[in-house]
């Protein structure tokens, strides 16, 4: 099986097991967002580190760390800057704390752009940003938050 292979069947597996995590209701939902810096670099092995900032819309806000690590056959280095993610399945604010599953096919040189979309049972977190510098694989990672 390809690497890309791979890393999509887990990604889809890290989607599907959302389906039986006990689900949000609606009216209990809070609308987070997560701004953030990360700078990372991969040569088989992945690493990217940095800080953000999660916004709700009650009010609560929550300064976190942001560490990702993986490997795959990938090389490169990025900084992203001024990036933003968006949750779902949020009822409080430390929801969005822990380990997300990640899977990723990337390719950018100079000024490139990303945009993922990591899972944690039924929480989601869609990640876009704009940054700089080159890289190129697939790669299965963890992108965790931890509160700063």
């Amino acid at each position: 099986m390809t690497q890309f292979r791979r890393a999509l069947l887990i990604a889809c597996l890290a989607c599907g097991t959302s389906a039986w995590a006990p689900q949000v209701r609606a009216e209990d939902a809070l609308d987070c967002h997560l701004s953030f810096n990360l700078e990372g670099w991969s040569v088989f092995y992945k690493t990217a580190s940095g800080t953000g900032m999660v916004s709700c819309n009650n009010g609560d806000r929550l300064p976190v760390t942001i560490v990702s690590r993986g490997g795959g056959l990938t090389f490169g280095k990025s900084r992203i800057t001024d990036g933003v993610g968006e949750f779902t399945g949020i009822a409080n604010i430390h929801d969005v704390l822990g380990s997300y599953a990640a899977a990723e096919a990337h390719i950018g040189a100079v000024r490139s752009r990303q945009v993922q979309v990591v899972t944690k049972g039924n929480v989601s977190l869609a990640l876009k940003g704009k940054g700089d510098g080159w890289d190129i694989g697939v790669s299965l990672a963890s992108f965790t938050l931890k509160a700063r």
